[in-house]
């Protein structure tokens, strides 16, 4: 079944209106590490959920996710809010937030794979040396053909 198209465009709009409240509207410097990579919203345009991802202040440091769910959570209100000036709809859509494990999903998969390669170019190094295990015609014909 196909998604409603007013339900996608309500979500871009409402992706895009939410990630410029936490980049220049919400003052809380929690969320200054957060990214918006997507936004959902039902075909009844009651509940919208949106997603996003954490970075860490650098390469060597970890996300704080729950410091980042936490700040969503309670600039919730203030994001339903300008959101519902923003768009013009009867009735402003309910807001959820989720993290998006899109990219740790992607990186582990990218892991195992590597894995995979390099133990296919060792299998393929042991392949190149490899004998048969006995001899080289196991067919054995006798003096008898019959």
């Amino acid at each position: 079944m196909a998604e409603n198209p007013r339900a996608q465009r309500l979500a871009k709009q409402i992706q895009t209106i939410v990630a410029s409240a936490i980049e220049r509207e919400i003052k809380d410097p929690r969320l200054e590490l957060v990214t918006v990579t997507d936004a959902r919203v039902t075909g009844d345009l009651h509940d919208a959920t949106v997603y996003y991802t954490v970075r860490g202040r650098d390469i060597h440091d970890e996300p704080d996710y729950d410091q980042a769910a936490v700040s969503l959570n309670r600039a919730r209100g203030q994001i339903r809010k300008i959101v519902g000036d923003q768009l013009s709809v009867r009735f402003t859509p309910t807001i959820s937030f989720e993290r998006d494990t899109v990219p740790e999903s992607s990186a582990h998969m990218e892991e195992l794979l590597n894995r995979a390669r390099a133990r296919d170019e060792e299998l393929a190094k042991l392949r190149a040396n490899a004998k048969p295990a006995g001899e080289s015609n196991p067919y054995k014909h006798t003096g008898d053909d019959a």
